[in-house]
C-alpha cells in the first residue's frame, strides 16, 4: 500500500476530500520527521513508536583496499510497533497462511 492508496482509503471512509486528506497526511509525516530530526521520539499509542537510535562508533573494513575505516557514532530513525499491533498482525497472518 502506497501513500496515495492510504489517502484514497481515508478519503473514501471519511468523506473528506482527497486534497484535505493529503495535506493532513503530509503534515503528520512532517511533524514526525521534524521531531525525530530534533532528537525527539514520537509515541502513537496502539500503533508504535518512532524512535531515534544511537549507533556507536565502530571499525569497518574496506575490503577492496584492505584498510580499516572508522565509522563515527551516529543516529538512525527506527520504528517499534506496539505489542497490540504486533499481536493483531500475527493473528491475522496466521489466518492468511492457513488459507494459502
Amino acid at each position: 500500500m502506497t501513500k496515495a492508496d492510504i489517502i484514497s482509503e481515508i478519503s473514501t471512509k471519511t468523506g473528506i476530500e482527497k486534497v484535505d486528506v493529503q495535506e493532513t497526511v503530509e503534515a503528520f509525516f512532517k511533524v514526525i520527521k521534524t521531531s525525530m530530526i530534533g532528537g525527539e521520539n514520537v509515541y502513537v499509542r496502539g500503533f508504535g513508536s518512532f524512535v531515534v537510535k544511537k549507533r556507536a562508533q565502530k571499525t569497518a573494513r574496506n575490503i577492496s583496499k584492505n584498510t580499516a575505516i572508522i565509522i563515527p557514532e551516529h543516529f538512525v530513525p527506527s520504528f517499534k510497533p506496539a505489542k497490540v499491533f504486533v499481536d493483531k498482525v500475527k493473528s491475522n497472518t496466521k489466518k492468511l497462511s492457513v488459507e494459502a
